[in-house]
C-alpha cells in the first residue's frame, strides 16, 4: 500500500534521529532533573509543572546532541570509532540534522516560557552553556567539566521551575551531577587519547594519560558521593536516601574496579551500565525517602 510506503521511511527517519542522539542516553540527565524537582517541591510537583519539565528536559538534550553531532561530524568521520554514526555515514541528513536541533531549540524555549519567567530569562544562557560543550575539546582540556556543568543544569533547572528561584540545595546538586559527568565522560574520553593527539584535540586523558586520568576521575566521584551526602543534610533527607547514596557508592566503587591502567577493555560497561544504574538509583532513593 501506497501509505505503508510513506510511513515505513518516515518511521526509519525516526528511529535514525533517535540512534543519532543516542536517546537511551536521557537516563543519565533525566532522573537527575526530576530529583531536583522532588526536592524542590519536597514531594511530588503537580502535574502541568513535571510535564514541562520533562518536555524541557526533551527540547534541551535533543538540541544539545544533534548540535554535537553537526559540529563533530568531520571529526566523527575521521575517526575510526565513530565513522559509522548517521551523520558522517550519511544515514541522516545535515539538513535533516539542522532542522531537528532548530526544533529542539524552539521545544525548549516553549517549555521554559510555560514555566515562569526565570526559566525563560536563563534559558539562553542554558543553550549557550549545552550547545557550545561541542566546540571546547577543541580549544581546552577541561571540556568534561563543560559538559558536566551542561548535564548540572537539568536539576538546577528542574528545581527553578518548581520554585522560581535558584537555591544554595539546588545548586549543591547541580554541583555533585557535575563532579559525576566529569568522572565518567573523563573515562569515556580514554578511548580516544591516541585520535585526539592526532587530530589536534583536547582531552585530560590526552594531556596527562591514563593513570592520571583515572585519578582524576576517582576523585570527582568521590567527590560526587560527599555532595550527595550534604544534600541530604540541607533537605533533611532520611535513612532511605542514604541507602540509595550507599549503594551509589558500590555502583561507582566497581564502575573503576573493572578499570585499570593496563585494562580498558570494559570501558562501555563503566560508562552506559553503571552511570545508567546510578541515575535511576539515587532518584528512585530519593522518591521513596520524600514519600515515606
Amino acid at each position: 500500500m501506497p501509505g505503508d510506503a510513506v510511513r515505513r521511511p518516515f518511521i526509519e527517519t525516526v528511529g535514525h534521529l533517535l540512534r543519532m542522539i543516542k536517546f537511551p542516553h536521557t537516563v543519565f540527565a533525566l532522573p537527575f532533573a526530576l530529583m531536583g524537582a522532588l526536592l524542590a517541591a519536597r514531594g511530588l510537583p503537580d502535574v502541568a509543572t513535571l510535564f514541562w519539565i520533562l518536555v524541557a528536559m526533551v527540547g534541551a538534550r535533543t538540541a544539545a546532541m544533534t548540535f554535537n553531532r553537526l559540529a563533530d561530524r568531520r571529526i566523527d568521520a575521521d575517526n575510526p570509532r565513530t565513522a559509522g554514526r548517521e551523520l558522517p555515514a550519511g544515514i541522516v541528513t545535515h539538513k535533516q540534522a539542522v532542522w531537528l536541533t532548530a526544533a529542539s531549540v524552539l521545544l525548549f524555549e516553549w517549555a521554559c516560557f510555560r514555566l515562569n519567567t526565570l526559566c525563560l530569562a536563563l534559558s539562553p544562557l542554558a543553550l549557550l552553556i549545552i550547545l557550545g560543550y561541542s566546540y571546547t575539546k577543541r580549544f581546552t582540556r577541561y571540556s568534561h567539566l563543560v559538559l558536566g556543568l551542561a548535564l548540572a543544569l537539568a536539576p538546577v533547572g528542574a528545581w527553578v521551575a518548581v520554585t522560581g528561584v535558584v537555591e544554595g540545595p539546588a545548586l549543591l546538586l547541580g554541583l555533585a551531577v557535575l563532579c559525576w559527568v566529569a568522572g565518567f565522560d573523563i573515562l569515556y574520553a580514554l578511548q580516544d587519547m591516541d585520535f585526539d593527539r592526532r587530530a589536534g584535540l583536547h582531552s585530560i586523558p590526552r594531556h596527562w594519560g591514563v593513570r592520571r586520568s583515572l585519578h582524576m576521575a576517582r576523585g570527582l566521584h568521590v567527590t560526587t558521593l560527599l555532595l550527595l551526602l550534604l544534600e541530604s543534610f540541607l533537605r533533611d533527607l532520611g535513612g532511605i536516601y542514604l541507602a540509595g547514596v550507599a549503594i551509589v557508592s558500590g555502583l561507582l566503587l566497581y564502575e573503576h574496579a573493572i578499570i585499570s591502567e593496563h585494562d580498558l577493555s570494559r570501558l562501555d560497561t563503566a560508562f552506559f551500565n553503571m552511570n545508567g544504574y546510578i541515575s535511576v538509583t539515587i532518584f528512585a532513593f530519593t522518591l521513596i525517602d520524600l514519600l515515606v
